[in-house]
């Protein structure tokens, strides 16, 4: 395998881990500055080139792009996949991770555990946004921030308006978020590799501070996670659109609360805390995968006129409640199901004789035309004409 670590930071622990562990490997491994790239669009076929110089063919890259280069990083990273390069990590996922509020966006849908959030502008909607996360004490975040940078702990309702409203007139935008008393300054860091966790540790907050990360001085243990724990971690991770990531999670009262996904995860204190090869782990996983590059299924799916990616949702009232997927006529309609949602479950390329349930949605493929016609109309197709008067009082 010819693997590109996309990183500027070489000497880094974490990127010599993973190039050493390629390297001891038998692959052909280099480390390239990401912001050394040219995105070529001048050509028939997308192309990239590096130090002015046309890039040489790679099997697989591992984008380990700062938070500062995000946007920049995941643009060469788009393009590697358009050039059908393997990443464990697509451009989507790295940058719905980055943003703090698009990522718990994303993970609400999905019966994620998270710790009760808020996002508003208005100084006036501050406080009620304080009272439905709980009350004070609340914890705020800026929505980009790592290493606990820009993660503050306000007591009280006062001091928490006044540092949203410094923040704010600064045009920082602040997530307000429940502080988990609980957790008593402790979280689990689960390093996630494909569809498992292949080490995880608690890190404990140093005194008084409630920030537990590493570089904020805090300890670690490696631990043994509970399935529940496991099994968030991993799911956090692919909803996001990463293969290799580190799963932040508080130990709530009713289970894992999931505070962060990293697509860059250090790998220097959880190896020293479980003296585990996961920098090893990672490249055997992308090895095993460079046959399978990340696709954008809804680009390639809709390029065909006429045909497109919808869901569909199984009302109570529908007809295909209780009745198998296979006598649901879906198939001579020219409609293929790719997956079924039940739930917190997801079903791949369920088998014609599963049965239907009421609230299932599927995720189909087909003619768009027929997959609307199973969808009741909510707007007119007709555009009704200007009224005598278009703009009055309500």
């Amino acid at each position: 395998m010819k693997l590109a670590i996309l990183s500027r930071a070489p000497r880094s622990y974490t990127t010599a881990r993973l190039r050493t562990a390629a390297f001891d490997r038998g692959h052909q491994v280099k480390v390239l500055n990401t912001l050394r790239f040219a995105i070529d669009l001048s050509t028939d076929e997308p192309d990239l080139q590096f130090r002015g110089r046309p890039l040489s063919h790679y099997d697989a890259i591992l984008p380990r792009i700062g938070n500062s280069v995000t946007y920049f990083g995941t643009a060469v990273v788009r393009q590697f996949e358009q050039m059908d390069v393997y990443t464990p990590n697509t451009a989507n996922g790295i940058a719905n991770s980055r943003d703090k509020l698009r990522a718990t966006q994303i993970l609400s849908r999905h019966n994620i555990g998270m710790p009760p959030t808020t996002f508003v502008r208005d100084r006036a909607d501050v406080i009620p946004a304080i009272e439905r996360v709980g009350g004070a004490p609340v914890v705020l975040k800026l929505l980009e921030g790592t290493q606990g940078i820009g993660v503050i702990l306000a007591p009280s309702l006062k001091v928490a308006e006044a540092i949203i409203e410094t923040l704010q007139s600064t045009r920082q935008n602040v997530l307000i978020q429940r502080f988990v008393s609980e957790s008593r300054g402790r979280d689990i860091r689960a390093l996630v590799v494909g569809d498992r966790v292949v080490a995880a540790m608690r890190r404990v907050a140093k005194g008084d501070e409630f920030r537990s990360n590493v570089h904020r001085g805090g300890s670690t243990e490696a631990v043994t996670l509970d399935p529940a724990y496991e099994e968030t971690a991993v799911r956090a991770a692919q909803i996001m659109g990463l293969r290799v990531a580190g799963v932040d999670m508080l130990e709530g009262q009713d289970g894992p609360l999931v505070m962060e996904v990293n697509s860059s995860p250090g790998l220097e204190g959880i190896e020293g805390a479980t003296k585990l090869d996961i920098a090893g782990a990672i490249i055997d996983f992308i090895d095993n995968q460079v046959a399978f590059p990340e696709i954008d299924v809804r680009q390639r799916l809709t390029v065909s006129r006429g045909y497109g990616v919808a869901e569909i949702v199984v009302h109570a009232a529908s007809e295909l409640v209780g009745g198998p997927l296979a006598e649901s006529g879906l198939r001579d309609k020219d409609v293929t199901v790719l997956t079924l949602h039940r739930g917190p479950r997801v079903i791949p390329n369920p088998r014609p004789g599963l049965a239907l349930e009421d609230g299932d949605r599927l995720l189909c493929f087909g003619k768009l035309e027929e997959m609307r016609s199973m969808i009741p109309a909510r707007r007119p197709r007709r555009v009704k004409k200007l009224p005598r008067t278009p703009i009055h009082e309500a």
